[in-house]
This record gives C-alpha cells, sequence and structure tokens, in this order.
C-alpha cells in the first residue's frame, strides 16, 4: 500500500489525476462534435448538389419519383416541414447560495434523459408531425440520451437549457404533455428546485429534415 501511495504522489506530483482524465475527455468529447459538425456540413453541402442537379432534369418519370420521395420523407423526417408549433425549454436549476438542502440531492438540480424523453414522447401521443429536439430533427431511430449535464443527440453535444419543439396541433400536444406522468413529475421538481419547464405556441415553426444515415448498425457476435 505504502509503495502504491509513493507512486501516485510521484506520478502526480501534487495535481489530482481525475481531474486530468475528466478535462481530457471534455476535450475530446469537444475536438469530436466539431468533427461532426464539419463533415455533417460537407454532407449536407454534397447533398445541396445532388437535389439541385436533380431538380433541373426535365425526365417526367424522375420528377414522380421526387414527389413520392417528399411524401414518404415527411413521414420518414427527411423533408423539411413548416407549421403551427410547442416549443418546450427545459433547464437546469441554479443551485442555492446557502447550500443544497438535505431533502434535496445535487441531480434534482439537473435535466435528465428521462425528463427530455418524457417531453417527446408526450408530444407524439399529442399528434406531433414532426419533431426538433435543439437544432437536430427526430426520426423513429433518434436517441435522446444524456451524459452528466449534457445532452448526446446524433453524435452532436449540447448543454442546457434544451428545446424541443413539435409541429402539429398545439392545443392537443398541451393537452398531452399536461397528462403526461413523466413530465408531472418535472414540473413537480420544477416548482420545488426551480428547474426550467416553459410551453410557448410558435405561430409558424420551420423544421428541417434530417440528413444523418438512415441505415441502422447493430453489433454482431464474433463466431
Amino acid at each position: 500500500m505504502g509503495f502504491l501511495f509513493v507512486t501516485t504522489a510521484r506520478i502526480a506530483q501534487g495535481t489530482d489525476l481525475r481531474a486530468e482524465r475528466r478535462t481530457q475527455l471534455t476535450d475530446l468529447i469537444t475536438a469530436e462534435d466539431a468533427r461532426v459538425s464539419l463533415a455533417t456540413g460537407q454532407v449536407q453541402d454534397l447533398r445541396d448538389q445532388i437535389e439541385s442537379l436533380s431538380a433541373q432534369s426535365n425526365d417526367p418519370a424522375e420528377a414522380k419519383l421526387r414527389k413520392q420521395a417528399d411524401q414518404v420523407g415527411v413521414v420518414a423526417g427527411t423533408t423539411p416541414v413548416t407549421g403551427p408549433a410547442v416549443m418546450v425549454a427545459l433547464d437546469d436549476a441554479p443551485l442555492p447560495a446557502d447550500g443544497i438542502p438535505a431533502d434535496f440531492a445535487p441531480d434534482d438540480y439537473v435535466v435528465h434523459q428521462q425528463d427530455l424523453q418524457a417531453v417527446v414522447n408526450a408530444l407524439w401521443a399529442g399528434g406531433a408531425e414532426a419533431l426538433q429536439v435543439m437544432d437536430q430533427r427526430i426520426i423513429s431511430t433518434s436517441a435522446v440520451r444524456c451524459v452528466g449535464n449534457t445532452l448526446i443527440l446524433q453524435g452532436r453535444v449540447y448543454s442546457p437549457p434544451y428545446t424541443v419543439t413539435a409541429v402539429g396541433p398545439t392545443e392537443r400536444m398541451r393537452r398531452a404533455l399536461d397528462a403526461s406522468p413523466g413530465v408531472d413529475v418535472y414540473r413537480q421538481y420544477a416548482g420545488l428546485v426551480g428547474l426550467g419547464y416553459d410551453v410557448t405556441d410558435i405561430a409558424s415553426a420551420k423544421l428541417p429534415g434530417y440528413r444523418g444515415p438512415l441505415e441502422l448498425r447493430f453489433a454482431q457476435a464474433v463466431s
């Protein structure tokens, strides 16, 4: 034990090894986020060029196929959608200046994955035709995942406040939010510790089409 303590002390040289690992992980996430953002922009530019060239074609058969693709794209989430919408904003609560009360924990002051998922599920249940989290369109294979107090969505990293925007019947979606048990729990904590929760109607919102990969990748057993 003594040998391990001495070795660790020499390596650390008075620094916090765990803090250094956290810093390295944060730097890695930031670098990967920038790389994904750059690659996504390049892919979007190429797709725009392809769509522009395809639109110049006078082939009736190709025009028919483009129309069918647009119709399917609305359901699949790959076609932009415009219409009346509801936007829900969720934010972490400020920590009390005099310390966290004994009845609460630090996690109670943070927006969690289940909170975002509850809002997303309620909006779908309320008849949302298209849905966007932050600046990304959500499709059937999208996964809303939180690590600590950050959101990882389709390769991008986001910090609170989080926004969820849904195009569809606004009154019905609001009722679905009010009826959701998961959203109700979040609202209760919002009242207790000050978590941010705001629901806003938007007369006309434009949601972009999903531009990420559509194929599914899954693990395979090693033979």
